[in-house]
């Protein structure tokens, strides 16, 4: 029994690996359909080709939408504005929170301040705070959104950061370090960030999650997007009331947001582990 062990452990890590690198094949061929799918539509967003609703055909191979328009080139049109803004919340998200975390466990008093501002960001609903920004924000919009986004989700961020390397504020060569003089940024950039690289990326996959769900959810609301941009979550709230007619219309963005949502999630959740293992080989 035992004499297997050390067979059964290869062929495991294999297996992940495996289902690893098809996670994220699909993943990259979600993305890559959303950014280039603007280049192979087969019409514009904004050109109708057949009746509104209409039935997928040889015109529309998804058929129509509430004013005829091609529902498979306003889905192939949708993704990039989406993706792009995701990953910009979750880039600023992920940056300003690692730094800012990795030095509030080294300055006690900035960590009590980010500790509060997170508990507060937590309390207040998501979907409320989205409209107050949005409302505050001039003119609107999808900006507004993107705003609404970082400014909700780096609070509990820097907690989340903060909490993973709380435990490495009083190791041995951070405080040898401090013992040097280095500066507090040094020390957070240069000793402590190294060994939180799996914390990092499960976060930026987080937060790229959330903040798709946060556009889209805000486009549902009428607050991101306006119309006739071609925008996934837009799309579901036009054609709502003509999803008897054509379910297509709904279906396919819908679709298209949990894919790219679960597909993100899953790469990250498996690409974790092993980032923590490259992270303890220092």
């Amino acid at each position: 029994m035992t004499a297997a062990l050390p067979v059964a452990a290869p062929r495991l890590r294999a297996a992940r690996r495996a289902k690893t690198a098809a996670l994220l094949a699909l993943a990259v061929v979600s993305l890559l359909l959303a950014l280039i799918g603007p280049l192979i539509a087969p019409h514009t967003i904004d050109t109708p080709v057949t009746a509104p609703f209409a039935s997928p055909g040889d015109g529309a191979v998804l058929g129509g939408d509430q004013l005829g328009r091609d529902v498979l080139s306003r889905v192939l049109h949708g993704g990039a504005l989406l993706i792009m803004g995701a990953l910009l919340v979750a880039i600023t998200v992920t940056l300003t929170a690692t730094v800012l975390g990795c030095i509030a466990v080294l300055r006690p008093a900035l960590g009590r301040v980010l500790e509060r501002s997170a508990d507060m960001a937590i309390l207040l609903p998501p979907l409320l705070g989205i409209m107050l920004i949005a409302l505050a924000w001039p003119g609107g919009g999808r900006w507004a959104v993107i705003a609404a986004a970082i400014a909700l989700g780096t609070p509990y961020a820097v907690r989340v950061v903060a909490a993973a390397a709380s435990p490495l504020a009083t190791a041995g060569y951070v405080e040898a370090a401090l013992a040097r003089g280095e500066s507090t940024l040094y020390v957070a950039l240069r000793e402590i960030l190294p060994n939180l690289r799996a914390t990092v990326l499960t976060l930026f996959g987080l937060r790229f999650v959330e903040a798709v769900y946060v556009i889209s959810m805000a486009g549902f609301l009428q607050i991101g997007p306006q119309p006739p941009a071609s925008d996934w979550s837009l799309m579901v709230r036009e054609n709502a009331s003509g999803i008897l007619l054509n379910p297509w219309a709904v279906i396919a963005p819908s679709i298209a947001i949990a894919l790219l949502a679960i597909t993100v999630n899953l790469v990250t959740v498996s690409l974790a582990p092993d980032t923590a293992k490259a992270a303890t080989r220092r």
